[in-house]
């Protein structure tokens, strides 16, 4: 199942979301933030206490050759293997590009009804 996944271009809209899914009882290690500034993914995922898109969630061998690669390459990779196809990873990255932060829920159906 692909994950659920929406934009935000204002951060405490973003975290009051994130709110509202766990008080709808969404686990927290199901819930990420990603955009291209990593200060401030690590900031929201830190205030909403949610997760990033580390290595753990990656391919091992994927996740050591985007350490190489270019920013916009290691986001549109993530998300890839989160599960996104690769015109879908080529705009959600164009997004964060127009410094859109991302939130993205694996492993619950009912997100879509929770968050209109």
């Amino acid at each position: 199942m692909k994950p659920f996944i929406k934009t935000y271009s204002n951060d405490e809209q973003l975290k009051t979301d994130i709110s509202l899914l766990k008080d709808k009882g969404v686990n927290k290690e199901d819930v990420y933030v990603l955009s291209h500034d990593e200060d401030r993914t690590k900031r929201i995922a830190g205030s909403a206490d949610t997760n990033t898109i580390g290595i753990k969630e990656m391919d091992f061998g994927n996740a050591v050759g985007t350490l190489f690669s270019k920013k916009g390459d290691e986001l549109r990779t993530k998300l890839e293997e989160m599960g996104f196809s690769k015109a879908e990873a080529e705009n959600y990255e164009e997004d964060m590009d127009e410094g859109k932060v991302l939130l993205i829920v694996t492993n619950n159906e009912a997100v879509n009804s929770y968050l209109l």
